[in-house]
């Protein structure tokens, strides 16, 4: 007679990983499964029938012609690479410094979380093209500045600008310097929501038994955070740094993506928009996979033996 088997409290708690990531599967097999393989295909062929979709197999071609023979894609692609190795440490440490202030007995604290999370339910992809002034009507930017699509833009953007009175004393460079500056701020705020909950999750998580203990020791708060808070939030570091490398891969700025798009529904070039989007696609996979290679050997888990 067969034993039944029972499982160990380990495999029960991967199993219940597996549950909260099914949907996901499900969802990726109904709806993107074909797509994904589909624009694979099309990274090695050429479009030679519309309407019926009909694919010539070109090989390599559309890859060599991406970065040999197209002269915006590389320039495209290294900005966005630049732009996104300076926004995620940026993000990191001030979404760190907003979620230690806010786990703090304060007056008010879930007033100031929700004004930093409120940006994450505004900041949908079409409402940012709208404040950044990427994706504005022309009809409206006429009836709301009088002006053209040109002027307009610089007229709605110049309510954030740096005041003219602080740009008088400095060269026009110096002056344009700055403002990109208080720009990309803006927009690094802005993209911090996400994260400061998941550090508040995870600075909640620590056991104030290892504060109580250290503070018996004489430890400053200094030390506290570098030998406990730091250690013990890692697995909360290693997700942030993920999301954030891929939110900034993803955001709406992104020149190349919208070079992309360009290509492959303007131009009608599918093949080519495909095998960009494949190069894009291989690279934030290298890229994470090295963040779990590299951090992955410094995050800790409560439970570890």
């Amino acid at each position: 007679m067969l034993k039944k088997r029972h499982l160990t409290a380990e495999q029960k708690y991967n199993l219940e990983g597996y549950k909260f990531v099914l949907p996901w599967i499900i969802g990726f097999i109904l709806f993107f499964a074909y797509p994904f393989f589909t624009s694979l295909i099309l990274s090695f062929g050429k479009v030679t029938d519309v309407a019926n979709f009909k694919i010539k197999f070109v090989g390599w071609q559309n890859y060599v012609k991406a970065f040999v023979v197209d002269v915006d894609f590389v320039p495209k692609f290294l900005e966005t690479v630049r732009n996104t190795l300076i926004d995620t440490p940026v993000i990191l440490i001030y979404s760190l410094f907003i979620a230690i202030l806010l786990n703090k007995d304060l007056k008010g604290k879930g007033f100031f979380r929700a004004v930093f999370f409120l940006p994450v339910l505004l900041g949908t992809g079409l409402v940012m093209k709208q404040l950044l002034g990427t994706q504005l009507d022309k009809e409206l930017l006429k009836a709301v500045t009088g002006k053209g699509e040109t002027e307009g833009i610089q007229t709605m953007a110049g309510a954030i600008s740096v005041p003219k009175l602080f740009t008088t004393y400095l060269s026009p460079d110096a002056s344009k310097i700055i403002q990109n500056i208080f720009n990309r701020l803006s927009f690094i705020l802005w993209m911090s929501g996400i994260q400061i909950l998941i550090f508040m999750g995870g600075l909640q998580g620590v056991p104030n038994e290892l504060y109580e203990s250290a503070y018996c020791d004489g430890a400053s708060n200094w030390e506290m955070f570098w030998k406990i808070t730091l250690p013990m939030i890692t697995p909360s570091i290693l997700l942030n740094v993920v999301y954030t490398l891929i939110d900034s891969f993803t955001n709406v700025d992104n020149k190349l993506m919208e070079y992309t798009l360009k290509i492959a529904f303007k131009n009608m070039d599918f093949g080519f928009g495909a095998a960009m989007g494949w190069i894009f696609f291989l690279f934030i996979g290298l890229v994470v996979g090295l963040v779990f290679l590299i951090l992955g050997r410094f995050v800790v888990y409560l439970g570890d033996r």
